[in-house]
């Protein structure tokens, strides 16, 4: 008995939003990565664990204020609340793209700006 096995699935999941050219020395800290997360939503990622939020602000993750939850009820409020946080750092793959397009220029790293990282580059291909 022959089993025939199933096609293989391919989907892209993540796309690199950068102002820096991809060769450049210093693109890969400048870089903003738009990630897939399942169930059709997509988050805006600075670094693996930086988290872009429908307000613009940056975020590190869920934060629950307080000690573990115990209890059933303390359970239930910290995945709503996870929950709350998930949909706000989740889009629609345009939106993710968008937003991310919109917070590129705006990255900064040790103080450089992405307009202070084009300048030290093209000092570099003068010398």
């Amino acid at each position: 008995m022959t089993t025939e096995l199933p096609e293989p699935i391919v989907q892209a999941v993540k796309y690199t939003v950068n102002c820096l050219p991809e060769d450049g020395f210093d693109s890969h800290v400048f870089a903003l990565t738009v990630e897939y997360r399942g169930t059709g939503r997509w988050g805006v990622f600075r670094n693996p664990h930086c988290c872009l939020g429908a307000d613009g602000e940056w975020s590190w993750g869920h934060d629950w204020p307080g000690e573990e939850p115990s209890t059933d009820a303390e359970w239930a409020a910290y995945h709503a609340s996870q929950e709350a946080w998930l949909n706000s750092h989740r889009f629609d793959e345009a939106t993710a793209l968008k937003l991310a397009k919109e917070q590129a220029p705006l990255v900064t790293v040790n103080g450089f700006t992405v307009a202070d990282a084009l300048r030290m580059a093209a000092r570099r291909e003068v010398s």
